[in-house]
């Protein structure tokens, strides 16, 4: 009996698809089922995957469904769960991979977790397009734990390509939201744990890649989604006994994450602006270690908008200068 169903949506991602397929074959898991949802892709993802597919080991099932048209990621992940068969569901992105290990470690963990767990996911690791770990600190200890649904409200915990969860969660939550065209999942888990706990196990097992067509390149999509979440939880009380103290700390690291995306776009000026508006909001963070954030994180990062915004003024500016005698 097929125990975790694997939904990976697929959009022109024929230079990761590989390695991500190779990478379900690798689990030391068995009774696993594949689902590959082609969501409309002009390029050779599929002549890609069905040349990996014909060496599968055969004790993985594997479905490969098509979308007439692109309906976006949403609704390819939306497809799979209609057509999984399993009584668990794991996400994998195809430009993402999976260590040997994930999902012999995440069921082991639902063996020991009560029923009330609805999802348990993993840490990840960084990695560039050509599968090179992309160098980061890690201020939060490496420890399994629970989150709720105030949790991912503040920061979201988690990547799709870490998660798995009982397949009865989505029958009581509903769908992926197909009006979100990005930060899709951060919402998902939010309504999952509005009835279920949440559990993060501490080991790092998936390798999420990024690259140039990461849909959080593009800031004004990711701010957009990532309010809509926002009101959306709150317009549906997703937890009663949230206060609105608790809706600045919200506001004020969404501003902060809005200005790192500016920044990165070398928008410098509007991500001074919304590094100031997450620091008027909220001014300090006392479990920023909980964010996995250094000391004083947000002010060392305003200040180095802010100097950038500076230089960026200074090179723009036309200055003259004359010849000493």
């Amino acid at each position: 009996m097929t125990n975790v169903s694997i939904i990976v949506p697929v959009y022109n991602t024929s230079i990761f698809i590989e390695d991500c397929i190779k990478s379900v074959a690798s689990q030391s898991l068995d009774f696993l089922e594949l689902i590959l949802i082609d969501d409309c892709s002009t390029d050779n993802s599929m002549a890609v995957t069905r040349k990996v597919l014909i060496d599968f080991p055969p004790h993985i099932n594997v479905q490969v469904l098509h979308h007439p048209i692109n309906k976006g990621l949403s609704a390819a992940r939306n497809t799979g769960i209609m057509q999984a068969r399993a009584s668990y569901i794991a996400f994998l992105d195809a430009d993402d991979l999976w260590m040997p290990s994930m999902l012999s470690t995440v069921m082991q963990r639902f063996t020991m977790l009560p029923n009330h767990v609805g999802l348990v996911a993993c840490r990840s690791t960084r990695i560039d397009e050509t599968g090179t770990p992309i160098g980061g600190r890690e201020n939060e200890p490496p420890v399994d734990r629970y989150f709720r649904a105030e949790d991912i409200l503040i920061q979201s915990r988690f990547m799709p390509s870490t998660v798995v969860a009982r397949r009865e969660v989505f029958a009581l939550c509903g769908d992926f939201d197909t009006s979100l065209t990005s930060s899709e999942d951060r919402d998902m888990w939010i309504r999952i744990g509005q009835r279920f706990q949440l559990y993060r196990v501490g080991a790092s097992m998936a390798l999420i890649r990024k690259h140039q067509h990461n849909m959080s390149k593009n800031a004004d999509r990711m701010r957009l989604n990532m309010r809509k979440v926002i009101r959306k939880a709150h317009d549906a009380a997703v937890v009663a006994s949230i206060n609105f103290p608790f809706w600045l700390r919200v506001l004020s690291i969404y501003y902060f994450q809005n200005a790192w995306m500016q920044f990165d776009e070398r928008r410098y000026w509007n991500a001074v602006r919304d590094g100031v508006a997450s620091l008027a909001l909220w001014p300090w963070f006392p479990d920023r270690r909980d964010l996995n954030e250094p000391f004083l994180f947000r002010t060392r990062g305003l200040a180095r908008f802010l100097t950038e915004a500076l230089l960026s003024l200074s090179n723009s500016f036309p200055w003259k200068t004359t010849p000493l005698p």
